[in-house]
């Protein structure tokens, strides 16, 4: 197996564990990754999930090229689907992810971790979308996740000239959440996983929801889903919870109902 799935507490760390190829996704790996990210996103036992790559070299390098050379037009469209189902499942379930980047971090691995809501890095991560110097575009992503992370015109640059990022620059430009030395960054990341997975499930899934609605549509058309989602909410028994524990000066313990 290329993809190891690994439990502390709430938490399941998912990790892409090809450290001889860089954690690069092959046909198996992906499929795999697929895999392991629909089980967790319907584990209730789940609260956050963490991304990662095995070692110290490389979160997840890219995709496999030598693979992707000899695609055709039909195969490459599956094979882009396959990457859009992984992204999206980081994307959209409803838990958080973080991404704990320690090393390179191109191309559809890259798009891996815009995918994720949260993005930690190591003081050693690379990352970028190089995909134009082999005479393609980001397939799994990029091209529409970077712009909504660093603005239009950084992500343009990015995409167009292919150059890499180290983690200072990731962060100034709001590539990465924050940079942390190499044998910080798993603590430091499921620290925060932990924290959000103490939080209402409920509460989460709907503030995820309605979060990724920011930067598609109207205003308006966020605003009322935003209203609704929150009203919703006081029928849960977190919600209830959450009030009561504030009010009396204690701890909450939500269950997700």
């Amino acid at each position: 197996m290329s993809i190891d799935v690994t439990r502390d507490g709430a938490v399941a760390i998912v990790t892409v564990n090809r450290p001889e190829a860089l954690n690069a996704l092959n046909l198996e790996t992906i499929q795999e990754l697929r895999s392991a990210l629909q089980a967790v996103a319907t584990d209730d036992s789940v609260r956050a999930v963490v991304l990662t790559g095995a070692g110290e070299k490389a979160f997840i390098a890219g995709a496999d090229i030598k693979y992707m050379s000899t695609l055709t037009v039909l195969e490459a469209r599956a094979w882009g689907a396959l990457g859009h189902a992984c992204a999206s499942l980081l994307e959209s379930m409803p838990k958080p992810t973080i991404a704990a980047i320690n090393g390179f971090a191109l191309g559809g691995g890259c798009e891996m971790a815009l995918g994720c809501d949260i993005r930690y890095a190591s003081t050693k991560a690379k990352l970028g979308q190089p995909e134009i110097n082999l005479g393609i575009l980001p397939g799994w992503g990029g091209s529409q996740r970077l712009p909504r992370v660093v603005g239009l015109g950084i992500a343009k640059e990015l995409i167009f000239t292919g150059r890499m990022v180290d983690a200072a620059e990731a962060a100034r430009i709001g590539l990465v959440n924050a940079v942390f030395e190499p044998e910080e960054l798993l603590p430091k990341t499921l620290e925060l996983a932990q924290q959000l997975a103490g939080k209402s499930p409920s509460a989460m899934a709907f503030a995820k929801q309605a979060t990724n609605l920011a930067l598609q549509g109207s205003v308006a058309d966020g605003l009322a889903q935003e209203a609704t989602l929150f009203a919703a909410l006081f029928a849960t028994e977190d919600q209830s919870e959450g009030m009561g524990a504030f009010i009396e000066k204690r701890p909450p313990s939500f269950t997700g109902r």
